[in-house]
């Protein structure tokens, strides 16, 4: 990571986005040219192809209905049809997607905090619903990239929210419902504070409900007072508008319409008593009940409003914290992670990617990564892997964690011994999982397919709760040091290569002296004895011992005919066919 250069932490949202970086020590939100510190969540192709981001291209949605698009979120990382929500626009018309379209709003917020902090930032953490699944979370990955941002985290919204809340000060064992009634969708997570980390317990919630369904039906009551069209876009910015004014005053006007806080309360009730029922379901799901919570956090701009807030209330019993801004808490709560990353503020372990790559030291004391860094946990990988050696009656495996190419420069987590029946090179079978569940904790199974005899071990904590400045001089090593890693990496594997391919030509030169040419024997044993030169050499040339090395096997491929037809003869001697 580059020290002089703030992380972003972002609120991707499905109305509004916003940008924050930590400063000073402080985690603060980042104002537009406007003095705006929401963007809306909106893009607009025009017919010439150019594109604006954000207010400007909101305003063109009258204009161009079917060329703004708004509400993106809901259909990144989904196929076609699966998201069971249709956009009034056509992204296949338009010729861009949903991670093309996210990476626009991104590249904006990228430009907001450039013209903010007069630099450049290449660094963000990015927030997602926690019930995002892999696809979901690996697209919004990939627009982070797509926009010019390493996104070194992508961060579970209610972790985040908790985060903004200062939550992660609570004692252990804490529990926190984070209660997110956003523009587009409604969220309700149960997170527990356990061994200084966040676990979320349970998430659910309903991704076709949220304010804009409220605007909508506010819009449609004032049209039809008004006798206006249902959908016209100003009386639907106008709802919105209306709706905000009514979450502080008893009543707001439109075109000289009075609506009050009854009206919408009446419009909106149906909508928001069906957050009951996700609510109930996350509790029963997390195994808690709500009189066992510490803490309600409210989150999202629909919980503003005074029915939501007693909705709360009388489901869980208890006063919602509302100590935040419910607008800007979890882009709040990613600066402060980014904050946490970038080593400007205090470290707090959250349990949602691995910070470093897990692997095991393989023949030649090179790292095989079996679960990358930055894998969305609980994840679960595996490889087979056989003996190096004739034999080898049990395979010693340590368990690395790191970013290097060579094992001996990362670090060693455990180790297990996995016996099996001694034999041939390569005879051996020996699978090796590693499972990382939401604790935390890594768990190593390794089994020999032949008895299916299973050895285990179990490394609590170690695989994912790494002190920050480890992690970053872990990185910034493996960013030293990627040449001279690659080269040695090329070395060990050219060197492994041929000292394999030696032994077998000079086997097959005894086997087959009196079955080939002087001329050809000659050609063998020259190239052979340029890769021992080689393989000598203190330079470490692996290019050079690579191409020998190729050379020598091409050189050996006739060599290698004439072995496969003698044995064939020889078998069908043996059983008395010739």
């Amino acid at each position: 990571m580059n020290p002089n250069s703030p992380i972003l932490g972002i609120d991707l949202g499905t109305t509004n986005s916003l940008v924050g970086v930590v400063d000073s020590g402080f985690p603060i939100l980042l104002a537009d040219e406007n003095g705006s510190r929401s963007t809306p969540s909106a893009v607009c192709i025009a017919q010439d192809g150019s594109i604006s981001v954000g207010a400007v291209a909101l305003r063109q949605r009258a204009l161009h209905p079917t060329r703004t698009i708004t509400s993106v979120k809901r259909l990144i990382g989904r196929r076609p049809g699966e998201a069971g929500w249709t956009p009034p626009y056509s992204l296949s018309e338009l010729k861009t997607s949903p991670v093309e379209v996210s990476a626009e709003i991104l590249k904006h917020l990228k430009a907001v905090a450039e013209h903010a902090l007069e630099q450049s930032v290449s660094q963000a953490v990015i927030t997602v619903p926690a019930y995002f699944n892999d696809a979901q979370r690996n697209a919004t990955k990939r627009a982070g990239e797509l926009a010019g941002l390493e996104v070194l985290r992508i961060l579970s919204e209610p972790t985040a929210a908790a985060l903004a809340y200062g939550l992660d000060k609570l004692s252990e064992h804490q529990k926190i419902a984070v209660y997110d009634l956003g523009g587009g969708t409604f969220d309700i997570s149960v997170l527990e504070m356990h061994d200084g980390t966040f676990q979320v317990l349970s998430t659910a919630g309903d991704t076709q409900l949220g304010g804009d369904d409220i605007d909508r039906l506010l819009a449609e009551f004032i049209a039809q007072k008004l006798n206006l069209p249902p959908h016209d876009i100003r009386v639907l910015e106008a709802s919105e508008a209306v709706k905000k004014r009514l979450s502080t005053d008893d009543t707001a006007s439109f075109n000289g319409l009075d609506i009050t806080r009854a009206d919408l309360e009446k419009i909106a009730r149906p909508w928001i008593e069906r957050t009951r029922i996700h609510c109930l379901r996350a509790l029963s799901d997390a195994g808690v009940k709500a009189e066992q919570l510490d803490e309600v956090i409210l989150v999202g701009g629909s919980t503003r409003m005074p029915l939501v807030r007693d909705y709360v209330r009388e489901i869980f019993g208890r006063e919602p914290n509302t100590s935040q801004n419910p607008d800007e808490a979890i882009a709040l709560g990613a600066t402060i992670q980014a904050g946490i990353l970038g080593g400007s503020l205090r470290q707090v372990l959250l349990l949602d990617v691995t910070p470093l790559s897990l692997g095991i030291e393989t023949f030649g004391g090179l790292m095989n990564i079996i679960i990358p860094r930055n894998t969305t946990i609980p994840a679960k990988a595996g490889e087979m892997f056989t003996n190096a050696v004739a034999n080898q009656d049990s395979m010693l495996i340590r368990i690395l964690q790191g970013e290097r190419e060579l094992a001996k420069d990362n670090w060693e987590l455990g180790r297990i011994e996995v016996p099996f029946p001694s034999g041939p090179k390569g005879s051996a079978r020996v699978g090796v999982q590693f499972s990382i569940d939401a604790d935390g904790i890594l768990h190593v199974l390794a089994r020999d397919t032949a008895t299916h005899q299973d050895t285990t071990l179990q490394i609590s904590g170690t695989a994912v709760d790494v002190e920050d400045e480890r992690v970053e001089q872990m990185i910034s090593e493996s960013v030293d040091f990627a040449f001279e890693d690659m080269n040695e990496r090329i070395w060990t594997e050219a060197k492994l290569k041929a000292e394999e391919l030696l032994p077998a030509v000079d086997a097959a030169l005894d086997q087959l002296a009196d079955a080939i040419s002087a001329e050809e024997k000659s050609a063998v044993v020259s190239q052979a004895a340029t890769v021992r030169v080689l393989l000598a050499a203190t330079d470490h040339d692996a290019k050079a011992l690579k191409a020998a090395t190729q050379l020598l096997d091409e050189a050996t491929q006739s060599l290698a005919v004439m072995l496969i037809d003698r044995a064939m003869e020889e078998s069908l001697v043996r059983r008395g066919l010739v």
